[in-house]
């Protein structure tokens, strides 16, 4: 019996949910496991696991060396795609966010678990283009955060070397920007809220970088 196999050849072919399930089980006990190894060919290739085990290993070697190429290089930023008939656009202006964008953002983003989230921040449907500009629709909180799990990885992938370049200064810029411009709407527990967040711009940061460290790609 052949098993029709499927091996992506770009990211843009490969969701964040999948990737999302790989996070899950790529732990330090799984490393050079034939338990991840199966894993990583049935989640990507989308096969059965069953069918797995009928393939030759030298083919799985190769599957799973394509795979792991897709991850070697970095990705530029995406300003807009298309998923599921709608046109998302990425947030036009950085430092136009409100308090409760950077908050979901700064809580989620840092982790694949809740990266559809922190996607769901940054790109929201588009409601007028022309061109380079365009708006998107107003922020409204998470309730169809997960939506964007089936949105390309190299949309993903894009938005972490965009941040990991953009570095520590303009997250503080940001977030001085917010404090400044807000400060009479705010409540002490947000205020409290906003300076834990400063703190934790830094380790937020090194989070990121350990993400894209992961993946084996070259931050230099």
């Amino acid at each position: 019996m052949k098993v029709e196999i499927q091996v992506p050849s770009d990211l843009s072919e490969i969701t964040l949910e999948q990737y999302q399930k790989f996070a899950e089980i790529n732990t330090d006990d799984n490393q050079d496991s034939s338990f991840l190894m199966h894993k990583t060919v049935e989640i990507f290739c989308n096969l059965n696991l069953k069918d797995i085990a009928k393939i030759k290993y030298i083919y799985v070697q190769e599957i799973l060396n394509d795979i792991n190429n897709l991850f070697d290089k970095k990705q530029d930023l995406i300003h807009k795609f298309k998923h599921k008939g709608v046109t998302y656009g990425f947030i036009p202006v950085l430092d136009d966010m409100t308090l409760g964008e950077y908050v979901d953002l700064d809580e989620n983003f840092t982790n694949w678990e809740t990266m559809h989230k922190a996607m769901a921040v940054l790109y929201r449907p588009i409601t007028l283009d022309k061109g380079d500009r365009y708006q998107i629709e107003e922020y409204d909180g998470l309730d169809n955060a997960d939506l964007m799990k089936g949105i390309p990885l190299d949309v993903v992938m894009g938005c972490m070397f965009f941040f990991y370049n953009l570095n520590n200064e303009l997250l503080k810029t940001t977030l001085n920007y917010l404090s400044q411009e807000v400060p009479k709407e705010l409540t002490t527990e947000q205020l409290q809220t906003l300076a834990k967040n400063g703190d934790g711009i830094n380790q937020s940061m090194e989070s990121l970088k350990g993400m894209l460290q992961g993946l084996n790609i070259s931050l230099n």
